[in-house]
């Protein structure tokens, strides 16, 4: 399943650093602004210490986490939408992932001027979603002259398409992002083929000096109290501290460090583990002496469709599912004892898969 999680903010924020941190790519940094003129793509593997646990009572000969793309688009400014600084192109590259994580500054560095001359996380997320808004209007305007010519014709549709158009519309206009606009299934369709950057789902990553990297500072409480009525996800991150951790080969020795500035695991691990949940994903299992490996799907897919995911064959002859529940294997520790315990279950074509499944595909092609 191929998914992309764009990270966004202006220059000079560290999100190529954080980036370099999560994927497998390794981008170069500067302190200086628009030094980038193309998006940086890589893996970034999921974290999931199950894989791991499974491992201890199914060896195997290799572990496979699962994977979600990441995609490192240069720093945005003022007047993007117009073409300034890296301008439309980049936002072209953010139209095309489907979340976004926002990198904020929260933290000084006489070194590394501010684009805008100082410090203020709060006024970056607004000119951001300024930028965006603007862009999506761009999309809506054309959508409804669209509209318009059929709706004078009298096709009614068109008419009620124009309704939730205004609708969003309004809320551009009055500087909302579409992400926090009530809308239901019937009103979605006529903007989902829009694509707009402002309905993507969004976590912001607060940025800040290695002194902060456990509690925060007061750039991440002001935009804590900005954000209060948003319902976003605010994670905090030391993207100089977390470029440290990643270079340790000794994972004892990254323990250590990680304890010295207060952290139990590295902040890259739980932006990665937003971003997964944030795309709507869920990870289930299959487990045997070759590999034990994550798969990735949507949250609400049927076992056929989890199957898919595996292979198109295994979709397509799909017969049944065995499935044992993660918990159970853990504490069972084998397939056989599961099955002699009444754990393991068969399942038909309607069986929504949970996180955590361990599957067998049974089909015939």
């Amino acid at each position: 399943m191929s998914l992309q999680c764009g990270i966004i903010g202006i220059a000079n924020t560290g999100k190529t650093t954080i980036f370099n941190c999560m994927s497998n790519v390794k981008a170069e940094t500067s302190n200086f602004a628009f030094t980038s003129n193309k998006s940086n793509i890589g893996i970034i593997h999921v974290p999931d210490q199950r894989l791991y646990e499974l491992e201890k009572y199914q060896p195997t000969n290799r572990v496979v986490h699962a994977t979600v793309e990441i995609v490192d688009i240069p720093g945005l400014t003022k007047g993007a939408n117009q073409g300034e600084g890296v301008g439309n192109k980049f936002l072209a590259d953010i139209r095309n992932t489907d979340a976004l994580i926002h990198v904020l500054r929260c933290f000084d560095d006489e070194n590394l001027p501010h684009i805008d001359g100082s410090v203020d996380p709060v006024r970056d997320i607004e000119n951001i979603d300024f930028e965006l808004q603007v862009k999506d209007l761009e999309s809506v305007d054309k959508k409804l002259q669209r509209l318009d010519k059929i709706a004078r014709a009298g096709d009614k549709e068109a008419k009620h398409g124009m309704d939730v158009l205004n609708k969003v519309k309004a809320r551009l206009e009055s500087m909302g992002n579409i992400r926090d606009l009530k809308l239901d299934s019937l009103e979605h369709k006529y903007i989902d083929d829009l694509f707009l950057l402002t309905m993507k789902p969004m976590m912001f990553v607060c940025n800040v000096d290695d002194a902060s990297a456990a509690k925060g500072n007061a750039y991440v409480e002001r935009v804590r109290e900005h954000l209060k009525d948003h319902h976003a996800e605010i994670l905090v991150v030391a993207a100089k501290l977390e470029a440290e951790i990643a270079d340790f080969e000794n994972e004892e020795d990254k323990m250590l460090f990680l304890s010295d500035a207060g952290l139990t695991e590295p902040g890259v691990n739980r932006m990665v583990r937003s971003a997964y949940s944030m795309l709507n994903l869920l990870s289930f299992f299959t487990i045997g002496p070759d590999e034990i490996r994550a798969w990735t799907i949507h949250k609400g897919m049927t076992a056929p469709q989890a199957a898919g995911a595996i292979h198109s064959d295994l979709e397509r002859g799909f017969i049944r599912a065995e499935v044992i529940k993660y918990q159970d294997f853990i504490t069972l520790r084998s397939e056989h004892a599961c099955k002699e315990k009444g754990k393991l279950m068969i399942e038909g074509k309607n069986y929504v898969v949970c996180d955590g499944d361990i599957l067998h595909i049974r089909f015939n092609v």
